[in-house]
């Protein structure tokens, strides 16, 4: 509700007019200026009273006046609000023409429409019990709880993920090995502040995650491309490389955005390689929970005897994008640094949902909800794979469906793909250009679709879209 000490409305009792008419002057005038706007609320006559300091009865009489002339309207049991239809044309064409700005118009991220990368099944979520949860802790939030946190994170919740990756991808790490982040793209940029320095060479995969390309730039390394094929991040290529090369940023268990999973073989040479180079390995284990053909690969970081992977993981396609949790697990000699860096990111990240999530975890409610996922994702891909052979059989190829929530194609024609993406746009279906994560140009002509956020139905009905689009 709008206040009259925001609007600037004063009483004189110095002055000619009467009481009721500088109530009535100054409210028209907020009308009129633009200052109350069609629809908002404007006080209670017994509460405006008190905030000028007089009387109600010269309040209630320009209330009168403004409601006979129609700049008022009362509701209800509601209130009184400014009229959608105001008098005055004149005086409201007369308005300066610059007004302050209002709010941004919303950018488009693709919203929920087919195929939107990133989205697991957002419609299968627990939100009455997830809702239950962030309601209790809500209500038990103690002083303590309300001041600043650990840079890491809550330690219930380190110790929670800790527990996690060790059952589920087989990895080495104690909760002090692990920090709470926003998500992946500020995983990466804790990471690159805590191990490069500004001009530092860091190899990425061609194609890869644009991200991935835009967090590390942001932190001033110096990019090197090298190929990626059926085995994932091409080692030899790698080895070849001149001069030093600091890191390298990989997606071993499901290469975005191929989906390629990086052989035991390769990922042996590329933890030698970082061995004897002395250099990091940035490990996304992008989409790792989604697996098709067989159940999920340990971690990279698992098979590390030397403590030279830095492990990045987010909750975002697990749970929901919004929660913005993800986490790092780095070496054990290194958890000082990391700590002092992600403290300089932004001191700490909010400890609510943090709380939430450690309870959500320990009861074993998201070991029940990812079951569920892997199920619905499934039948989601198998959906998406049906209706790319029925309508667009002839024109794109897939490349990669056994893990993840996206399948990545190539276009047999190699037409131009962001100009089909565009066209797919003003039909109302969202795709990305796989060009789009080259860093060398031209780079692979095709699509990549998303699948997860979407129910079977609409999936199928997007592909024949699809096909009228290729066709």
């Amino acid at each position: 509700m709008v206040t009259m000490t925001n609007l600037l409305l004063s009483i004189d009792r110095a002055a000619r007019d009467p009481l009721h008419r500088q109530v009535y002057d100054g409210l028209r005038r907020a009308i009129l200026d633009g200052r109350l706007r069609p629809g908002d609320r404007v006080p209670p006559t017994r509460a405006l009273a008190a905030e000028l300091g007089v009387s109600r009865l010269p309040v209630l009489g320009a209330y009168d006046q403004l409601l006979h002339e129609g700049y008022i309207v009362g509701r209800t049991g509601s209130g009184t609000f400014v009229s959608d239809s105001l008098p005055d044309d004149a005086l409201l064409a007369a308005r300066p023409r610059h007004r302050a700005p209002g709010p941004p118009p919303p950018r488009d991220f693709g919203g929920l429409r087919p195929f939107r990368l990133s989205l697991p099944p957002l419609d299968q979520f627990p939100r009455a019990l997830w809702a239950g949860l962030v309601a209790r802790h809500a209500r038990a939030l103690t002083p303590e709880r309300m001041a600043y946190g650990d840079p890491a994170g809550v330690g219930e919740l380190r110790a929670a993920i800790a527990a996690h990756l060790r059952a589920a991808r087989a990895m080495r790490c104690e909760p002090e090995q692990v920090i709470v982040v926003p998500g992946s793209q500020s995983a990466l940029r804790v990471a690159a502040a805590a191990l490069l320095r500004p001009g530092d060479r860091v190899a990425i995969e061609e194609p890869g995650y644009p991200g991935a390309r835009a967090a590390l730039e942001a932190a001033g390394a110096r990019l090197v491309p090298v190929p990626v094929d059926d085995d994932g991040l091409d080692v030899a290529a790698l080895e070849r490389l001149r001069g030093r090369v600091r890191a390298v940023y990989v997606t071993p268990s499901h290469h975005y955005p191929l989906g390629a999973s990086m052989s035991a073989a390769r990922r042996m040479a590329l933890l030698d390689w970082a061995r004897r180079r002395d250099a990091w390995i940035l490990e996304d284990d992008y989409d790792s929970e989604y697996r098709y053909v067989s159940r999920p690969l340990g971690a990279l970081q698992g098979m590390d005897p030397h403590g030279r992977v830095v492990h990045v993981g987010t909750f975002s396609k697990v749970l929901f994008p919004a929660l913005r949790v993800g986490w790092l697990v780095v070496p054990a000699g290194r958890v000082e640094a990391f700590v002092a860096a992600r403290e300089a990111l932004d001191l700490f990240s909010p400890t609510l949902y943090q709380h939430v999530l450690a309870e959500f975890i320990a009861e074993g409610h998201f070991g029940r909800h990812l079951r569920r996922m892997r199920a619905t994702c499934l039948a989601r891909r198998n959906a998406l794979l049906a209706g790319l052979a029925a309508h667009c059989g002839g024109a794109l190829r897939v490349q990669n469906a056994d893990a993840g929530l996206h399948v990545a194609t190539t276009l047999e024609d190699g037409a131009d793909d962001e100009a089909l993406v565009r066209r797919l746009a003003a039909r109302g279906i969202v795709a990305t250009a796989l060009s789009s994560c080259c860093a060398r140009r031209p780079g692979r002509s095709g699509l990549l679709l998303g699948f997860g956020g979407f129910p079977e139905m609409r999936i199928s009905a997007a592909t024949q879209v699809l096909g009228e689009v290729l066709g």
